[in-house]
């Protein structure tokens, strides 16, 4: 997945979640589908950044790989 196919995923996620957030009252399996969505999102942002990452060191950006969500959501903002 390049760049712009991962910021595309990031979109369409973030467009997901503004449709299930402005839907008012929320089942359960919404909620899991927002958690989802956040987590996801929160990989492929890790994503992008590790590719810059690899750039700027004159690395392989394909060489980056999506971390666990457990990594990834125990980042402090």
């Amino acid at each position: 997945m390049d760049d712009s196919e991962i910021r595309s995923r990031i979109d369409a996620l973030v467009e997901e979640e503004h449709r299930l957030r402005d839907g008012g009252e929320h089942t359960e399996e919404q909620r899991a589908r927002l958690r989802q969505i956040e987590e996801e999102r929160d990989q492929l942002w890790d994503l992008i950044r590790q590719r810059d990452a690899k750039r700027q060191y004159d690395e392989d950006p394909d060489s980056a790989e999506v971390r666990p969500r457990s990594e990834v959501e125990g980042y402090l903002q």
